[in-house]
């Protein structure tokens, strides 16, 4: 399987919020979730709760789009990647991979009434200005 670039799987992994954008009926709408980074099936994995409107979105549409950023004012430290894929809800080795993961970053989520839910990524922009002002790497299946 294609894998991301070491670099952009490091910010992903230091990170833990993601915004998630989904569109319905020329509709959008975005949703801050926290997640874990499955490397080897290229996915994100999040909790929530199946009545919300990024989930119930998804359920139509499940083409959905995201960033993860760098909270920062320093110009040169500008880091972020924004990124594409497919919103579902694992199944079977998945869904125990995605749960075992996940529980072990956040072990509060046991206690909380959501659904698992991945999104397997097909393209990720990273920005990282500290490799030169835009400096752009790009992953794609």
């Amino acid at each position: 399987m294609n894998h991301p670039e070491k670099r952009i799987v490091d910010f992903i992994n230091q990170h833990h919020i993601l915004t998630l954008a989904t569109c319905v009926e020329n509709n959008p709408w975005c949703a801050n979730c926290f997640y874990v980074w499955l490397e080897d099936e290229n996915c994100f994995v999040f909790t929530t709760d199946n009545a919300t409107k990024h989930a119930k979105d998804a359920f139509q549409n499940p083409s959905v789009a995201g960033s993860v950023v760098l909270e920062t004012s320093v110009l040169g430290k500008i880091r972020g990647i924004q990124f594409r894929g497919t919103m579902q809800i694992p199944e079977k080795e998945l869904a125990s991979k995605a749960k075992f993961a996940y529980l072990k970053k956040f072990p509060f989520a046991a206690l909380m009434d959501t659904s698992l839910w991945i999104v397997k990524v097909s393209y990720i922009k990273m920005t990282d200005n500290r490799l030169g002002f835009g400096k752009k790497l790009i992953w794609e299946i």
